[in-house]
């Protein structure tokens, strides 16, 4: 569905459209899970997913268009997660399963190669936010560098720098020689 189609579904269900609501969220649901999934702790994106919907449809009534209904939405979404990041910052974190690999391969979820995928989330991670963001708004997400700009509110120079700057420091994080030392 383009940009168009979503924010007509959009204006839609600012009116009471339950249909157009389900087809808006069905959008970009999908979309919307990935970058929170990068932006947050992974365990935490559907609640999170849930949170943007609920402060998006809240605030339905009051979206003029001016940008796409996805842009609008994602940009909330990164609100979401830094509330969820500062939030969670306060409060300590404890595990209440021991081994969660186990427990994760008893409800039958598997990747094909966990420690990469591992490796991967925690060097994006391990990004500066902005540069994080941008990264995984363009590279992971796939929205294009003016997309980006406008859910990140910055010029597309910007997003096109810290993107540039975010690929050096994971090329960097995967250098031989840092690996090693980090390794020994």
């Amino acid at each position: 569905m383009d940009d168009d189609e979503i924010t007509r579904h959009a204006f839609l269900a600012a009116r009471g459209d339950q249909v157009a609501a389900e087809r808006f969220v069905s959008a970009t649901q999908r979309q919307l899970h990935r970058l929170l999934t990068y932006l947050s702790d992974p365990g935490a994106a559907e609640d999170l997913v849930q949170e943007t919907y609920l402060r998006a449809f809240a605030a339905l009534p009051s979206f003029a268009g001016r940008s796409p209904a996805r842009m609008w939405l994602l940009s909330i979404a990164k609100r979401v997660a830094a509330d969820h990041l500062r939030t969670s910052r306060r409060r300590p974190r404890t595990n209440q399963v021991e081994d969660w690999v186990a427990t994760a391969e008893q409800s039958g979820a598997h990747t094909p190669d966990h420690g990469r995928l591992v490796v991967l989330r925690a060097l994006i991670a391990g990004l500066e936010p902005e540069r994080r963001e941008a990264f995984v708004l363009t590279q992971v997400v796939g929205l294009s560098y003016a997309d980006t700009a406008e859910v990140c509110e910055c010029a597309v120079g910007t997003i096109r720098s810290r993107v540039f700057r975010a690929r050096e420091d994971l090329a960097a994080a995967l250098s031989p020689a840092r690996r090693a030392a980090s390794l020994g």
